[in-house]
C-alpha cells in the first residue's frame, strides 16, 4: 500500500472562500487579539474557524467548545455547503511574505507507516521530539470529530523535484479550485485539482521517489518527515491505535488509518530553516565551558559562544551526531542536571548577543541546518531534540481549507 496517496476531500461553496480558511490552531497561542480579529472577520459566515480549536483557548471551557465543534461539523455536513472531490490530490501554491512561492501537494499518509516516538524506524517520522502531555487534550478534540482539517506539513527529500515539479509545469492545464488572498496577512493561495490521468501519473512519480529513498538506505529508510504539525499527526495516530485496540468497525478503521497532510519538498527554495539558538541564564559560565570540553574534538562542528564581553568557539565532536544542534542540546540537558541555570530558545543572532550580555549568561549561536544532511541526520541519529529549527513566520503556517471525513 502506498504511504502517501490521494483521497476524497471536501471544499466549501466558493461564496464562503473569503471567510473559510483560517491559520493553524497552534499559532498565536499568546495573542487572543489575533483570534478575536478573526472572529470579527468571520462573523456569522461559514468558516473552518468553527471546526477547529484555537489553542489560545485550551484552558477555556474545553468540553463545551468541543461539543460546539462537533455540532457544527454535523451542521456543515448536512447543510450541503461542502462539495466532494473524489480520489484526488490538490496541488497548492502559497505566496509567502518574502515573495517566495511554497508548493505543496495535499494527500493522505498511512498512519501504519508513521511513528512519533524517538526511536522510530518507520518510513514516516517526526523531526523533533513529541511532548506527550500535549497529546491528550488534542485526542479529546479529534476522537468524536466527523471531519479533519489539517495543518500538517510533510517533507519529502526530492532533489530531482520528481513529485511537485511536473505539477507546477502543468498547473495551467489543471482545474483551479480556489485562488484568493488569505486573511490576517497570510499571503495568497491557489489550489488545483489533480485527478484522473494526472493523479495516476503523480502516483507513479511518488512510487519512483519512494523507491529512490529506499535504494539509498540499507535498512529503515526515512521516506517522509513531519515538518510542522507533529502533535496533530501524533494525535491522529493515537486515535487510530485506540480504535484498533477497541475493535472498531472496519469502515471506521479504514478512514481513521489515514491522515490528511500537505507534502512539500525539503529542497524547495521557499523552505528556509532558521536556527534556534540556546541561552543559559543564572549559570556558572566557567563550569559550563569547562564541562563542554567533553563533547569537543579537533576539527569538529564550530559553535560560537558569547558571555558578556567574552566570546569563543566550541568544536563539537562529529562522532556524537550529524547535527551540531543535536549534540549541543543533548549535552545541555545532561549539564543542567548538575549545573545551575535555565535554558531558553532564542530566534535571531542579535537577540542572542544582547541577552548573553546579562550577568551569569552564555549564548550558543547555532548554524542553520543544511538540507542535504536533514533526512540523513534523522536516519542516523533519530528524532531531533526540541526547538531544533524554525520554518517561516507564524502567518506563513498552513491555513485550513480542504476537509476530509474521518467517520
Amino acid at each position: 500500500m502506498r504511504i502517501f496517496d490521494s483521497a476524497d476531500f471536501l471544499l466549501p461553496d466558493e461564496q464562503y472562500f473569503s471567510t473559510w480558511p483560517v491559520i493553524a490552531c497552534d499559532q498565536f497561542t499568546s495573542e487572543k487579539a489575533y483570534w478575536e480579529r478573526v472572529e470579527t472577520r468571520v462573523g456569522d459566515q461559514p468558516s473552518s474557524l468553527r471546526l477547529i480549536y484555537p489553542e489560545v483557548y485550551l484552558s477555556d471551557h474545553m468540553e463545551e467548545r468541543i461539543d460546539r465543534i462537533n455540532q457544527e461539523m454535523h451542521r456543515v455536513l448536512s447543510s450541503g455547503i461542502m462539495h466532494p472531490l473524489h480520489e484526488c490530490f490538490v496541488y497548492v501554491e502559497r505566496s509567502l511574505m518574502n515573495g517566495n512561492i511554497r508548493r505543496g501537494l495535499l494527500g493522505v499518509i498511512d498512519l501504519e507507516a508513521y511513528s512519533f516516538h524517538s526511536d522510530a524506524q518507520t518510513a514516516v517520522r517526526a523531526t523533533e521530539k513529541t511532548v506527550p502531555e500535549r497529546i491528550p487534550p488534542r485526542v479529546k478534540i479529534r476522537e468524536h470529530a466527523l471531519m479533519e482539517l489539517s495543518h500538517v506539513l510533510l517533507f519529502c527529500d526530492d532533489p530531482q523535484d520528481l513529485i511537485l515539479g511536473p505539477l507546477c509545469a502543468a498547473k495551467e492545464n489543471l482545474p483551479k479550485l480556489y485562488d484568493l488572498d488569505l486573511m490576517e496577512q497570510g499571503g495568497h493561495i491557489s489550489g488545483y485539482l489533480v485527478s484522473g490521468k494526472t493523479a495516476e501519473e503523480t502516483r507513479a512519480r511518488i512510487d519512483a521517489y519512494e523507491a529512490m529513498r529506499c535504494a539509498r538506505a540499507a535498512q529503515s529508510p526515512v521516506l517522509y518527515l513531519v515538518g510542522d504539525g507533529n502533535h496533530s499527526l501524533a494525535t491522529a495516530k493515537t486515535c487510530y491505535e485506540s480504535l484498533k485496540a477497541g475493535a472498531a468497525d472496519q469502515a471506521v478503521l479504514d478512514k481513521a488509518r489515514f491522515a490528511m497532510v500537505e507534502l512539500g519538498n525539503v529542497r524547495d527554495e521557499s523552505l528556509v530553516f532558521e536556527p534556534i539558538h540556546r541561552l543559559l541564564t543564572g549559570t556558572n559560565i566557567e563550569k559550563v565551558l569547562h564541562d563542554a570540553q567533553k563533547i569537543c574534538a579537533e576539527n569538529g562542528y564550530r559553535v560560537h559562544w558569547t558571555a558578556g564581553e567574552k566570546q569563543g568557539d566550541l568544536l563539537l565532536d562529529p562522532s556524537l551526531g550529524q547535527l551540531p544542534v543535536g549534540i549541543l542540546q543533548n549535552w545541555l540537558d545532561e549539564e543542567l542536571k548538575t549545573t545551575e541555570g535555565t535554558i531558553d530558545y532564542i530566534h535571531g543572532e542579535d537577540s542572542l548577543h544582547a541577552l548573553s550580555k546579562q550577568e551569569c549568561a552564555i549564548g550558543f549561536e547555532l548554524p542553520a541546518i543544511g538540507k542535504d544532511a536533514f533526512f540523513d541526520a534523522i536516519e542516523r541519529d533519530g528524532v531531533l531534540p526540541r526547538k531544533t529549527f524554525s520554518i517561516g513566520h507564524a502567518q506563513e503556517k498552513r491555513y485550513y481549507f480542504e476537509a476530509r471525513e474521518i467517520r
